[in-house]
C-alpha cells in the first residue's frame, strides 16, 4: 500500500508537535534531577514562603556542620554531657525540634544562649559551650522565619528579626576567633592550620548562613514596598490587557 506524503502545512505541524513534546521530556527530565516533588503542604504555601522554608533549610544545615567542626576541634564540650559527639548532636536537635530546653542552658534561649556560650565572668559557663550556641542559632533563625519552622501563606519573613539574626551570626563568628577564657586560651578553636591546609568551614558556613539571612531581610523589606506599586500594575493590567494585547507592535 503506497503512503501519500503529507502536504508541507501538515508536515510542518507535525514538526512542531514532536519538537514540542520532545522539549517537555527533556524538561520533565532536568525537573526531576534538579527539583523535589510537589508535597501536599505546599499548596497552603506562597512562592515567598516557599524560597523562606528553603533558606532555613540550609541554614540549619550549615548549623549542623558548624556543630560537628567544633566538636571535631573541641571534644571536651561533649564529653560534659554526653559520651559521643553523636550523641551530644542528636540530644542537642531533638532539643530544638521538641521545643525542650536544655537542662544546662538555664531556660536561656535565643541570643542569651548565644550569650551563654561566651560567657566567661564573674563565673564561666560549665556546660557544653557548642551546644549552647546551637540550641541559640536555631532559634534566631525560627525567629527571623516567622517565629515557624515552616512558612504557610499567613507567615512571611521579619524583615527586622532576619536583619537583626544575621548580625548576631557575625557576631558569634568573631566571638569564636577571638574569645579566650582566664588562662588565654580560645574558648572554642574553629580554624585548622596544619600541613594539610586550612580548614575554614566554620567560617564558611556561618558566612553562608548571615548572606540568606540578609537576602531574605532585603526581600521582606522590597515586598512590603513594592506592595502598592504591585496592586496598581495588577489593576491596570488587569484592566487595560486585553485592549492592549490588540494593539500591533
Amino acid at each position: 500500500m503506497r503512503v501519500s506524503p503529507l502536504s508541507p502545512c501538515l508536515a510542518r505541524r507535525a514538526w512542531l508537535i514532536g519538537s514540542g513534546a520532545a522539549a517537555l521530556a527533556l524538561a520533565a527530565c532536568g525537573s526531576t534531577q534538579r527539583a523535589e516533588p510537589y508535597a501536599s503542604n505546599e499548596w497552603l504555601q506562597s512562592g515567598a514562603n516557599r524560597i523562606a522554608n528553603l533558606a532555613l533549610r540550609d541554614n540549619l544545615q550549615s548549623v549542623r556542620r558548624v556543630q560537628i567542626s567544633l566538636y571535631r576541634r573541641n571534644p571536651r564540650e561533649w564529653r560534659k554531657w554526653c559520651g559521643s559527639a553523636d550523641e551530644a548532636i542528636q540530644r542537642t536537635w531533638e532539643s530544638i525540634s521538641q521545643n525542650a530546653p536544655l537542662p544546662q542552658l538555664h531556660g536561656a534561649y535565643g541570643i542569651d544562649a548565644v550569650r551563654l556560650a561566651f560567657e566567661t565572668a564573674p563565673k564561666p559557663f560549665e556546660g557544653d559551650r557548642v551546644a549552647a550556641l546551637v540550641v541559640g542559632w536555631a532559634a534566631l533563625l525560627k525567629q527571623a522565619n516567622g517565629d515557624t519552622w515552616e512558612q504557610n501563606m499567613l507567615d512571611g519573613v521579619s524583615a527586622e528579626n532576619s536583619y537583626r539574626a544575621a548580625r548576631n551570626f557575625e557576631i558569634s563568628l568573631w566571638l569564636i576567633g577571638s574569645k579566650t577564657g582566664p588562662d588565654g586560651q580560645p574558648l572554642l578553636l574553629a580554624t585548622e592550620i596544619s600541613e594539610r591546609g586550612r580548614n575554614l568551614l566554620v567560617d564558611r558556613e556561618l558566612s553562608k548562613v548571615v548572606a540568606r539571612l540578609d537576602l531574605l531581610a532585603a526581600q521582606a523589606d522590597e515586598k512590603y514596598r513594592r506592595a502598592a506599586l504591585d496592586f496598581s500594575q495588577n489593576w491596570f493590567l488587569g484592566s487595560l490587557g486585553p485592549f492592549l494585547a490588540m494593539v500591533p507592535k
